[in-house]
């Protein structure tokens, strides 16, 4: 019996469950709440500071000494300074000798500095082995548990064996590390946490422009014109009325320009006869932020819906509801059933709750918690085919319900059409020129350039060298 647990035992390689010492650079929120995190995890941590004295703020089990003691006393160094006081590492270059510094400063503003702090620190102590990280995470995050926050942790660096330790305390802390290359990326790096929502702008922005116009163009139609010319005050129309008119434009509009650059991609690809030739850029930026595009129309469809709950009980129309009630029993007459009016109304509802609901789901499917349990074929399938059934029905919605005002004079206020005929346009543009795209002819022919076919070689070799030579 004690053989065989003798050899049992000398199966079982001896571990320990003791991690190496890290040395922290400043005693500053992210360097305390960093140190707090790295004790948490069971890595015995030593401050280095200027003041090398306990303190209240430093973690009780760790310990403070001056920089050069501190660095001694570890083989990884996280530098938890800002870039302008890098000046006194120079001074001790020879302690930090083959030494791992995690370089995890920011900036104020991108590209603040012709080279990246990382590359600086590199510059200051050529001797040491620099590993950018951490930069993206902030004190909050690691105070707060990074229960509420990302977890991803952007790690670069040109020693493969340093990043890989500093990669290993990413791991430890319950965080994901994200190796992205060389030093080089350190610029990027840096810039990440200084963009603000990149993707969002053109989104938000044209958003912005679109409800602007939509909203004057209302007014003017259906608030100035009946003042001027009937002299009735529809003032109140500002609160739901427009907002309801303006909703669902833009959310059709939107969901259109989120297809619209697949087509006009798919018209330039067949014109040149090749994938190998960039895009325009502004195509390229328009591509880029299709997923947010289609998160903001499914907010405008969103809020359509809530605004369209809330008519029945509004004043204005239980008034109207009311006044043609009594109209009708005081003059004795009702109004027949007009059955294809109810076949337009059920139509045009029915339409909205199938576009809604497929509206809804293209925005769950975009979510990145879904998308990666997906696989490509079946994104695609969903964000390309269920998406242009999307807009199919949001237009048909739109159709039957504001079909009838192409032909009726009243309509044209100003010689101004109703706002609804002006939101078909961009849909019904990239519906027929899609429907032109699927024809055979056409379909088989993009099909072949997309699986590397060109119809003249010598055009993508042209399109290339103009763009390397532009470039240098």
């Amino acid at each position: 019996m004690s053989k065989n647990s003798s050899n049992i035992m000398a199966l079982v390689p001896k571990t320990s469950n003791k991690r190496e010492t890290v040395c922290i650079f400043g005693t500053g929120d992210f360097g305390r709440a960093l140190g707090h995190k790295l004790i948490q995890s069971g890595y015995p941590v030593v401050f280095g500071s200027r003041s090398p004295w306990p303190s209240s703020l430093i973690p009780k089990d760790a310990e403070v000494l001056s920089h050069a003691e501190a660095a001694q006393k570890a083989a990884i160094i996280i530098i938890a300074i800002q870039r302008q006081h890098y000046d006194f590492l120079a001074s001790l270059e020879e302690t930090l000798h083959g030494k791992v510094l995690v370089d995890i400063s920011n900036n104020l503003k991108i590209n603040q500095y012709p080279e990246s702090n990382a590359k600086y620190l590199a510059q200051l102590v050529p001797s040491a082995r620099v590993v950018k990280a951490f930069n993206t995470v902030s004190a909050w995050a690691l105070q707060s548990g990074t229960l509420d926050a990302s977890r991803q942790v952007f790690v670069c660096g040109d020693d493969t064996e340093a990043k890989q330790m500093v990669m290993d305390i990413v791991r430890a802390l319950g965080l994901t590390p994200l190796d992205q290359g060389s030093l080089l990326a350190a610029r990027e790096i840096e810039n990440y946490p200084l963009q603000l929502f990149p993707l969002w702008k053109l989104p938000f922005f044209l958003s912005l422009g679109l409800t602007t116009f939509f909203f004057f163009y209302c007014l003017v139609r259906d608030v100035i014109y009946p003042c001027v010319y009937e002299n009735k005050d529809y003032s109140f129309y500002l609160a739901i009325s427009i907002p309801n008119r303006i909703c669902p434009i833009m959310a059709l509009v939107l969901l259109a320009l989120v297809y619209l650059p697949g087509v006009l991609a798919a018209i330039i690809q067949l014109y040149r006869g090749t994938k190998y030739s960039r895009f325009p850029d502004w195509l390229d930026r328009w591509m880029l932020c299709r997923k947010q595009l289609g998160l903001v129309a499914l907010a405008f469809a969103s809020l359509h819906a809530i605004y369209t709950l809330v008519i029945p009980i509004r004043y204005y129309v239980r008034w109207t509801v009311e006044d043609r009630t009594i109209s009708q029993a005081l003059n004795n007459k009702t109004t027949p059933f007009d059955n294809t009016n109810g076949w337009l109304s059920d139509s045009y509802l029915a339409l909205g709750i199938l576009g809604f609901f497929l509206f809804v789901l293209l925005g769950i499917t975009s979510l990145p918690s879904v998308s990666n349990n997906v696989n490509w074929r079946e994104f695609r399938f969903v964000q390309s085919k269920l998406g242009y059934l999307t807009l199919i029905l949001c237009t048909a919605h739109t159709l039957v319900y504001g079909g009838k005002w192409f032909l009726s004079p009243s309509s044209y206020r100003w010689y101004l059409p109703n706002a609804y005929m002006l939101s078909l346009i961009i849909p019904c543009v990239v519906l027929v020129v899609k429907f032109v795209l699927i024809l055979p002819c056409l379909d088989k022919q993009l099909t072949q350039i997309r699986q590397g076919w060109e119809r003249n070689p010598q055009y993508s070799e042209l399109s290339n060298h103009i763009i390397n030579k532009s470039a240098v």
